[in-house]
């Protein structure tokens, strides 16, 4: 089974916990022996879920949207996108050398292309900008790839 996992970044440490219980439930219905996640590996709860998927015996494949992709992510991310990177079973790119909202898109679309599920920790409003969670969602949908919306409840961003 391959689970992919996108989620907005930047969210509060609160909501991230609260996705990460929600993103261990759903991890507990896999054989981690027979599971692959997929992310991109965003500060937030693509890396949470990466982290409980290797802690669990998961394998790990990284998107890379963007050559220029970690000079994007906060500083105190660096370290564990670094050491995910590192255990990743494979590493798949976009091939654009910059952060764009066309390399947000391609990341998503090749995240869904590899994913037998999509789960999105995201909040139902549509896309602040191009390449978003959203339009994840919505091409995952539009390919037939099922979608599991892990959003804690009340939560707002």
């Amino acid at each position: 089974m391959r689970v992919g996992i996108t989620g907005h970044r930047g969210l509060s440490h609160q909501i991230v916990s609260q996705a990460q219980e929600a993103l261990t439930g759903r991890l507990r219905r896999h054989d981690p022996r027979t599971l692959t996640v997929v992310t991109c590996a965003g500060d937030g709860p693509e890396s949470a879920l990466a982290r409980l998927a290797l802690d669990a015996g998961a394998a790990l494949e990284i998107v890379v949207p963007a050559a220029d992709f970690r000079g994007t992510l906060p500083s105190e991310h660096l370290g564990d996108y670094d050491d995910l990177l590192k255990q990743a079973r494979a590493v798949h790119t976009t091939g654009m050398p910059s952060m764009t909202p066309q390399a947000r898109q391609a990341a998503g679309e090749i995240l869904v292309g590899l994913s037998d599920e999509l789960l999105a920790v995201w909040d139902g409003l549509p896309a602040r900008g191009h390449g978003g969670t959203a339009d994840t969602v919505a091409y995952a949908l539009g390919v037939r790839v099922p979608v599991t919306v892990l959003w804690p409840e009340g939560a707002t961003r």
